[in-house]
Protein backbone atom coordinates (compact mmCIF):
# COMPACT_ATOMS: atom_id res chain seq x y z
CA UNK A 1 0.00 0.00 0.00
CA UNK A 2 2.31 2.22 0.64
CA UNK A 3 4.24 1.92 -2.35
CA UNK A 4 0.71 2.10 -4.06
CA UNK A 5 0.70 5.66 -2.42
CA UNK A 6 3.89 6.52 -3.38
CA UNK A 7 3.07 5.74 -7.23
CA UNK A 8 0.67 7.57 -7.29
CA UNK A 9 1.98 10.98 -5.58
CA UNK A 10 4.70 10.42 -8.36
CA UNK A 11 1.93 10.49 -11.01
CA UNK A 12 0.10 13.90 -9.80
CA UNK A 13 3.12 15.20 -9.48
CA UNK A 14 4.57 14.78 -12.74
CA UNK A 15 1.10 15.96 -14.02
CA UNK A 16 0.97 19.03 -12.50
CA UNK A 17 4.38 19.85 -13.55
CA UNK A 18 3.24 19.24 -17.20
CA UNK A 19 0.91 21.87 -16.63
CA UNK A 20 3.03 24.27 -14.41
CA UNK A 21 5.86 24.36 -16.54
CA UNK A 22 4.49 25.24 -19.86
CA UNK A 23 2.83 28.22 -17.78
CA UNK A 24 5.95 29.36 -16.12
CA UNK A 25 7.56 29.29 -19.54
CA UNK A 26 4.71 31.23 -21.14
CA UNK A 27 4.94 33.63 -18.28
CA UNK A 28 8.77 34.23 -18.60
CA UNK A 29 8.14 34.90 -22.06
CA UNK A 30 5.55 37.62 -21.72
CA UNK A 31 7.65 39.20 -19.11
CA UNK A 32 10.66 39.43 -21.37
CA UNK A 33 8.51 40.85 -24.39
CA UNK A 34 6.89 43.47 -21.48
CA UNK A 35 10.70 44.65 -20.19
CA UNK A 36 12.34 44.54 -23.45
CA UNK A 37 12.46 47.76 -25.95
CA UNK A 38 11.09 47.61 -28.44
CA UNK A 39 12.12 48.26 -32.07
CA UNK A 40 9.68 50.36 -34.36
CA UNK A 41 10.37 48.66 -37.63
CA UNK A 42 9.26 51.73 -39.54
CA UNK A 43 12.28 53.74 -38.31
CA UNK A 44 14.72 52.36 -40.92
CA UNK A 45 12.03 52.57 -43.98
CA UNK A 46 12.70 55.81 -44.85
CA UNK A 47 16.09 55.30 -45.51
CA UNK A 48 15.50 51.98 -47.01
CA UNK A 49 12.77 53.14 -49.56
CA UNK A 50 15.46 56.20 -50.58
CA UNK A 51 18.06 53.87 -51.45
CA UNK A 52 15.89 51.15 -53.00
CA UNK A 53 13.81 53.83 -55.35
CA UNK A 54 16.78 55.93 -55.98
CA UNK A 55 18.73 52.46 -57.02
CA UNK A 56 15.79 51.34 -58.93
CA UNK A 57 15.73 55.06 -60.59
CA UNK A 58 19.56 54.95 -61.79
CA UNK A 59 20.74 51.56 -61.61
CA UNK A 60 24.40 51.44 -60.94
CA UNK A 61 27.44 49.43 -60.63
CA UNK A 62 30.05 49.81 -57.39
CA UNK A 63 33.86 49.22 -58.69
CA UNK A 64 33.61 47.60 -61.84
CA UNK A 65 36.15 46.35 -63.99
CA UNK A 66 37.07 45.52 -67.49
CA UNK A 67 39.64 43.24 -69.24
CA UNK A 68 40.49 42.76 -72.53
CA UNK A 69 42.92 41.92 -75.62
CA UNK A 70 43.08 43.67 -78.36
CA UNK A 71 43.24 42.29 -81.92
CA UNK A 72 46.77 43.48 -81.95
CA UNK A 73 47.68 41.93 -78.54
CA UNK A 74 47.50 44.52 -76.21
CA UNK A 75 45.85 44.15 -72.65
CA UNK A 76 43.24 46.35 -71.49
CA UNK A 77 41.94 46.74 -68.06
CA UNK A 78 39.48 49.40 -66.95
CA UNK A 79 38.48 50.07 -63.34
CA UNK A 80 35.78 52.81 -62.29
CA UNK A 81 35.08 54.09 -58.98
CA UNK A 82 30.92 53.14 -60.21
CA UNK A 83 29.69 52.58 -63.70
CA UNK A 84 25.93 53.10 -64.97
CA UNK A 85 24.35 51.09 -68.59
CA UNK A 86 23.48 53.16 -71.32
CA UNK A 87 20.45 55.66 -70.70
CA UNK A 88 19.26 55.23 -74.39
CA UNK A 89 20.37 53.15 -77.52
CA UNK A 90 22.07 56.05 -78.79
CA UNK A 91 24.73 56.66 -75.70
CA UNK A 92 27.23 53.80 -73.91
CA UNK A 93 27.67 53.01 -70.45
CA UNK A 94 29.33 55.46 -68.17
CA UNK A 95 31.65 55.46 -65.31
CA UNK A 96 33.13 58.11 -63.05
CA UNK A 97 36.77 57.98 -61.31
CA UNK A 98 37.94 56.13 -64.30
CA UNK A 99 41.75 54.19 -64.81
CA UNK A 100 43.03 52.28 -67.89
CA UNK A 101 46.33 50.04 -68.05
CA UNK A 102 47.08 49.53 -71.17
CA UNK A 103 49.78 47.09 -71.84
CA UNK A 104 51.07 46.64 -75.71
CA UNK A 105 52.91 43.56 -76.80
CA UNK A 106 56.69 45.56 -76.49
CA UNK A 107 56.24 45.58 -72.68
CA UNK A 108 55.28 49.07 -72.57
CA UNK A 109 52.96 50.27 -70.53
CA UNK A 110 50.43 52.83 -70.17
CA UNK A 111 48.12 54.03 -67.44
CA UNK A 112 45.30 56.60 -68.44
CA UNK A 113 43.16 58.27 -65.42
CA UNK A 114 39.71 60.65 -65.68
CA UNK A 115 37.06 62.00 -64.18
CA UNK A 116 34.53 60.33 -66.32
CA UNK A 117 34.21 58.22 -69.25
CA UNK A 118 31.56 56.97 -71.65
CA UNK A 119 31.87 53.85 -74.00
CA UNK A 120 30.40 53.72 -77.67
CA UNK A 121 26.96 52.20 -77.83
CA UNK A 122 29.07 49.05 -79.91
CA UNK A 123 31.66 48.93 -77.58
CA UNK A 124 34.60 49.47 -79.42
CA UNK A 125 35.80 52.89 -77.95
CA UNK A 126 35.53 54.89 -74.63
CA UNK A 127 36.11 58.46 -74.07
CA UNK A 128 37.87 59.73 -71.46
CA UNK A 129 36.47 63.14 -69.95
CA UNK A 130 37.61 65.71 -67.06
CA UNK A 131 41.20 66.49 -66.06
CA UNK A 132 42.94 63.42 -68.31
CA UNK A 133 46.16 62.10 -67.34
CA UNK A 134 48.68 59.75 -69.59
CA UNK A 135 51.45 58.40 -67.84
CA UNK A 136 53.38 56.23 -70.55
CA UNK A 137 56.77 54.07 -69.24
CA UNK A 138 58.89 55.74 -71.34
CA UNK A 139 58.95 58.90 -68.97
CA UNK A 140 56.08 60.77 -70.61
CA UNK A 141 53.34 62.46 -68.59
CA UNK A 142 50.30 63.63 -70.82
CA UNK A 143 47.44 65.93 -69.52
CA UNK A 144 44.44 66.92 -71.68
CA UNK A 145 40.89 67.09 -71.28
CA UNK A 146 39.87 64.63 -73.20
CA UNK A 147 40.99 61.39 -74.88
CA UNK A 148 39.70 58.09 -76.84
CA UNK A 149 40.97 54.80 -76.34
CA UNK A 150 40.08 51.85 -78.63
CA UNK A 151 39.06 48.35 -77.49
CA UNK A 152 39.87 46.32 -80.18
CA UNK A 153 43.27 47.95 -81.32
CA UNK A 154 45.54 49.20 -79.25
CA UNK A 155 44.89 53.30 -80.06
CA UNK A 156 44.94 56.46 -77.70
CA UNK A 157 44.73 59.69 -79.36
CA UNK A 158 43.64 63.34 -78.08
CA UNK A 159 42.38 65.58 -80.46
CA UNK A 160 42.28 68.39 -77.87
CA UNK A 161 45.64 70.31 -77.12
CA UNK A 162 47.86 68.46 -74.76
CA UNK A 163 50.78 69.27 -72.37
CA UNK A 164 53.70 66.91 -72.31
CA UNK A 165 56.41 66.46 -69.33
CA UNK A 166 59.17 64.20 -70.53
CA UNK A 167 62.48 63.37 -70.71
CA UNK A 168 63.22 66.15 -72.87
CA UNK A 169 61.59 68.52 -71.13
CA UNK A 170 57.74 70.00 -71.66
CA UNK A 171 55.91 69.99 -74.83
CA UNK A 172 52.63 71.37 -75.89
CA UNK A 173 50.61 69.92 -79.00
CA UNK A 174 47.24 70.32 -80.66
CA UNK A 175 46.84 66.70 -80.82
CA UNK A 176 48.66 63.21 -79.18
CA UNK A 177 48.04 59.87 -80.30
CA UNK A 178 49.36 56.16 -79.06
CA UNK A 179 49.39 53.20 -81.69
CA UNK A 180 51.37 50.68 -83.15
CA UNK A 181 54.10 52.09 -85.35
CA UNK A 182 52.26 50.90 -89.02
CA UNK A 183 55.83 48.74 -90.10
CA UNK A 184 54.58 45.48 -89.08
CA UNK A 185 56.34 45.05 -86.03
CA UNK A 186 55.09 45.25 -82.64
CA UNK A 187 56.53 48.59 -82.00
CA UNK A 188 54.59 51.63 -80.45
CA UNK A 189 54.79 55.05 -80.75
CA UNK A 190 53.71 58.40 -79.48
CA UNK A 191 53.02 61.30 -81.54
CA UNK A 192 52.40 64.56 -80.83
CA UNK A 193 50.77 66.85 -84.08
CA UNK A 194 49.69 70.29 -84.39
CA UNK A 195 51.92 73.38 -83.43
CA UNK A 196 54.15 71.07 -81.49
CA UNK A 197 56.78 72.88 -79.26
CA UNK A 198 59.55 72.07 -76.66
CA UNK A 199 60.41 73.89 -74.00
CA UNK A 200 64.07 72.19 -73.36
CA UNK A 201 64.66 71.26 -70.10
CA UNK A 202 68.47 69.24 -69.46
CA UNK A 203 68.81 66.93 -67.12
CA UNK A 204 70.57 68.09 -63.84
Amino acid sequence: MVRRAGLDGWSRLVAALKVLLPLTALALLSMLFLISNRINPEDALPYAEVDVEERLREPRMTAPTYTGTTRDGAAIEVTAAEARPAASDTSGASATDVRARLTTPDGKLATLESISAQMTPNGEEISFFGDVHLDHSSGYEVTSDTMTARLDVMDVQSNTPVTVDGPAGRITAQSMRLTQSGDGADNYLLVFNGSVKLLYQPAK
